[in-house]
């Protein structure tokens, strides 16, 4: 049987030219290769800065870490971001000894929404702890930047944005990642713009491109050869390798062609199954927003379950994913926090036990859409 991936990889010959440049040189550690990458992707963003990290997971500690340091935050202040997202959005502030706080998240667009933050400051004693307000770009789509950043200029609140999930989707004349103080990105396997593992900081603040630069490198005070071993700040070995930033400059040459793709495929994928609007939410299709997947929202579990629709999508050979769960509720690994979110976070909690994502990826072709348009329409047939 015909199997339609949620994600796909191909290695082709000029992505194996330049890993083999970077081998026959000698060359594993950061270097050339690193350096033209950071100045591309930081061009492709629109942002002065880019500093490449071994995942997007250390991309994110890094840039924390780079703001406590920066404003002299002590351990345990608050962050406000999304409950609906990949666990390491929440992992990464806790492991760098802060505190994430939840607000509710857009039932369409899956992303934190201004109201429900200006909702929750406003109904604080005290916002003295809360310090950093970091929206989730959850499977492309991004948030109200422009209120958001607002409302961190009235609290005096920086705002950084979580966009691993958002390669080149636009906002207005912008991207994705270059409208906050910082960006993070994962080119993760799964991802628009893929190399296996590896993230990276965008920000226009040279401030936070030193800081995570040294952080990135176990606090090094410079690359300088008499400053090797000399470290002024207390980090991490965040560094990544010359031969996956070979493969993402690589992959960089085609991001519009893969934006377009995916693009493409979640307009026809609307298209055909429209007539399935009463069992399940479409995703909301715009041309500005570059896909990593093609969410679904099972509508009614009195008809299938979520559970039931996977298993079923599979027995048809598509390729399906639950999305993430609403990490307070849902995720065991924070259960502690389940008694004081209970019933606060309704569209995530709702979104994470019903939502689900198949694939959307540029390696599709028409008919593996049409083997998801059937496997769909024959299972909400019975």
């Amino acid at each position: 049987m015909r199997k339609v991936s949620v994600g796909d990889f191909k290695i082709d010959e000029e992505m194996k030219k330049a890993v083999m440049e970077t081998l026959n040189a000698e060359m594993i550690s950061e270097g050339k290769k690193v350096e033209e990458f950071e100045s591309k992707w930081a061009d492709y963003v629109g942002t002065k800065h880019c500093v490449l990290t071994n995942t997007g997971t250390s991309a994110l500690m890094a840039g924390l870490t780079a703001i406590k340091y920066k404003d002299n935050l002590p351990d345990g202040n608050k962050v406000i971001t999304s409950p609906l997202t990949y666990i390491a959005t929440a992992n990464a502030v806790v492991t760098s000894k802060l505190e994430p706080v939840f607000v509710d998240v857009d039932k369409k667009t899956f992303g934190i929404t201004p109201e429900n933050i200006t909702t929750f400051l406003e109904e604080q004693d005290s916002t003295e702890d809360i310090s950093i307000i970091m929206p989730v770009h959850l499977m492309g789509y991004v948030c109200d930047m422009e209120k958001i950043n607002k409302i961190g200029k009235k609290y005096g609140l920086s705002v950084v944005e979580d966009s691993c999930q958002a390669h080149g989707t636009k906002i207005g004349e912008k991207r994705a990642g270059n409208n906050s103080l910082m960006s993070f990105f994962s080119f993760h396997i799964a991802h628009n713009i893929q190399v296996g593992e590896m993230g990276c900081v965008n920000t226009n603040n040279s401030e936070i491109d030193t800081l995570v630069r040294k952080i990135k490198s176990n606090g090094r005070r410079s690359d300088q050869l008499n400053d090797r071993f000399f470290h002024d700040l207390i980090g991490y070995n965040f560094k990544t390798i010359e031969p996956l930033a070979a493969i993402g400059v690589v992959q960089l040459k085609k991001a519009d062609w893969i934006f377009k793709k995916r693009s493409e495929n979640v307009k026809y994928l609307n298209e055909e199954l429209e007539s399935l609007n009463n069992d399940l939410q479409l995703p909301e299709y715009s041309k500005d927003v570059s896909y990593l997947a093609y969410p679904i929202i099972l509508k009614n579990q009195k008809k299938t379950s979520r559970t039931k629709l996977m298993q079923d999508l599979a027995s048809f050979g598509v390729e399906s994913r639950p999305l993430f769960g609403s990490i307070p509720t849902q995720q065991p690994a924070y259960a502690h926090l389940k008694k004081k979110y209970n019933g606060v976070l309704p569209n995530s909690d709702y979104l994470g036990a019903n939502g689900i994502y198949v694939g959307c990826h540029q390696f599709l072709d028409r008919e593996d859409l049409n083997q998801i348009v059937s496997s769909l329409k024959k299972i909400f047939a019975k």
